[in-house]
Formats: C-alpha cells, structure tokens, sequence
C-alpha cells in the first residue's frame, strides 16, 4: 500500500488543479492587485487599530469610540460590497465547501465508518458525533 503522507501530497495537488481552487486563488490575486480595494483594507485595518487604542486607553472618550466604531463598521460595509471582495468570497466559500467535505471524509475515515457512506449533497450532520469534528 503506498505511503499515506505520499498519498496526502497527491492530493494536495490534485486540489491545487481543482476548479474551485484555481477560482479562489485567482479571486485573491485579483483582490491584491486591486490597488482602490487595497487601500480601502489599509484605511479599515487603521480604524481598527485606532478603535482597539480607545477602547484600551486609560481615560476612555466614549464619543470617539462610538465614532470610530461608526467609521469601521461602514469602511467594512465599502469593502464587502467592492466587486472584487464579493467574487473573492464566492469563490473562498466554494473552496472552504471542498475542503469541508475532504475534512469530514477523513474524519468518518478515522472514525472507522466507511467513507463512501459520506454524500456531500446530504449537507452537514448526520447525527452521528463520533466522527465529527465539531459543529460549524
């Protein structure tokens, strides 16, 4: 019987050639080199610095807290509706779906249930905890 570790790297590249592998890295991509989006990520990453700073400093100004807060919130709300991040969500939900039913195939596995019994389609629990690895 091959090797399991060696059995693992060939999975590991046929995902790397998976269509939802290959669309979530291309939405990433897409997602660095989109130079307003980046600087709409550097802006929120700053507000939410800036707000942790408030809402740890000695005397705290809960009238800049509320705005920073305000100001984050709605610099996270421009983000997620940019083209870019909304296809790069899609796209990482469609891989995280893959992963999630390798994961869980692999777990009924080591739980000693026989793996073709697992049909992704079914969804999620099948009311049996021994071979799960929490809920999600």
């Amino acid at each position: 019987m091959a090797d399991l570790m060696e059995m693992a790297k060939q999975l590991g590249k046929e995902l790397q050639k998976d269509e939802r592998y290959l669309a979530f890295r291309k939405a990433a991509e897409e997602n660095d080199e989109d130079m307003a989006l980046q600087t709409l990520i550097a802006g929120f990453n700053q507000k939410r610095l800036d707000l942790s700073n408030a809402e740890d400093a000695a005397v705290r100004d809960e009238e800049r807290i509320a705005a920073l807060d305000k100001e984050t919130r709605e610099i996270y709300n421009i983000i997620m509706a940019e083209p870019h991040m909304i296809a790069y969500q899609a796209a990482r939900a469609e891989f995280e779906q893959l992963l999630d039913g390798i994961n869980r195939v692999i777990a009924i596995s080591a739980a000693g249930q026989d793996p073709d019994t697992y049909d992704p389609a079914a969804g999620g629990c099948s009311g049996n905890c021994s071979a799960c690895a929490g809920c999600h």
